[in-house]
Parts: structure tokens; sequence; C-alpha cells
């Protein structure tokens, strides 16, 4: 029997090609990684945007919520005007849904307490119900939503307070799983919005405004 066909010579020929093979995968990951990043932020600064339209920039705000093992960074992010007022704020809303989790972009009016909009960044839920959540219909309930009292939902009918959507008929569970990630997060981050009205913290826009080119020297 040869080296190859015995079981010491298959198990290293195995360990080779998997070496080799998680060398490649490590590189390729490597190699697209900063693209697959500035994607990533590309789609959030649209979604910043998408759910604050009167912004005309923003400020990111890094947080520390939670004390020992259950803290966490988030962020928040101070929609501005032309001559940097505050707008709304926007956030990151996650929380699970039927097959995994749901991520959203979410706007907030803090005099008017209500959301500005809301825009779906990921889920992988059933094709034809529960995806339907990232479709323009269910995202519009959002506009204008009142988060006080806490945002719930109704079936089969059309919403009967300014603070309730109509869930997805079919599709309860991601309906559901949206206004429990949006309560939950609203909850938790509205001290440091408010904080942040009070004692607005000082930080670099992200928009980079358009250099103007300098005017060429004449020639003599």
């Amino acid at each position: 029997m040869s080296f190859k066909e015995s079981s010491a010579g298959m198990i290293t020929v195995m360990t080779v090609v998997a070496i080799i093979v998680g060398s490649i995968l490590a590189g390729f990951y490597q190699m697209v990684s900063p693209r697959i990043e500035a994607n990533r932020l590309a789609e959030e600064k649209r979604a910043i945007f998408s759910v604050l339209p009167e912004a005309k920039d923003y400020v990111t705000i890094d947080l520390e919520v939670g004390e020992g093992d259950d803290k966490e960074s988030l962020m928040i992010f101070r929609g501005v005007d032309d001559d940097n007022a505050p707008v709304g704020y926007a956030f990151v809303s996650e929380g699970p849904g039927f097959a995994a989790a749901i991520v959203m972009m979410v706007g907030l009016n803090i005099n008017t307490e209500e959301l500005t909009g809301m825009k779906v960044l990921e889920q992988i839920e059933t094709p034809g119900l529960g995806n339907k959540i990232a479709m323009e219909p269910f995202e519009s309930q959002f506009r204008g939503l009142k988060i006080k009292p806490a945002i719930t939902y109704i079936k089969n009918k059309k919403p009967e307070s300014d603070n309730q959507i109509q869930a997805i008929t079919g599709a309860t569970i991601s309906s559901v799983a949206i206004v429990k990630a949006l309560n939950k997060t609203i909850k938790v981050l509205m001290p440091f919005i408010l904080e942040d009205i009070r004692n607005p913290v000082v930080i670099e826009r992200q928009v980079e405004e358009e250099a103007v080119p300098e005017p060429k020297e004449e020639e003599k």
C-alpha cells in the first residue's frame, strides 16, 4: 500500500489541501473586504438620508451602552441642515425575525416624537411573505408613526391609532419582530438622544464638501 493510499497519507493530503484552500480564501477575503466595507458604508449613508429626508449632512456619535459583560457599542446619527441645526436622529435597530436577524435604519423627530422613516438594511425572511417588510408599502407606514405610547401593530385591518402599523398578512412574525426591535432600541437610545440635544457633542460632519478648483493662472 502506497503512502497516499494509507490513512496517514490521506489525512496528510487532506490537511495540505485544506491549508491551501484556506489560504486562498483568506487572501481573497482580505482583497475584497475593503470593497465590502465601502459598499456597506455607502448603503448606510443612503439609508440615513432616506429616513432623515430633511438632513443635508449628519454626524456620527459613538455610544457605550450597558455595563460589564452586557456592554455594547452603538451609534446614533444626528442629522443636520445647512446651518448645522439638528433636524432629527437616525439609528440602527436589529431584532430576530422569522428566518434570521432583521436590521433596519430608523429616523426620529424628537420634537414631534414620531418616526421620519424606516429602511430595512438586512433580512432573509420568506420570499413573497416576510420579505415584504423591505418593500415600500410596509416601510411607508413608519413615516409619521408616533413612538409614545409604544409602537404597536394590528392584523387584517387598517391602523386605528397613530402609533400603530398594519402587520403583513401571513407574515405577522416578521412584522412583530420589527415592532419589538424598534420599541427596544428607542427605549435604550432615547436617554442618549435627549442628552445630545441638551449638550450636543461637537463632531465633524460626515459629508465632504466638493473642493472648489483654484482658478488657473492666465497664460502670459
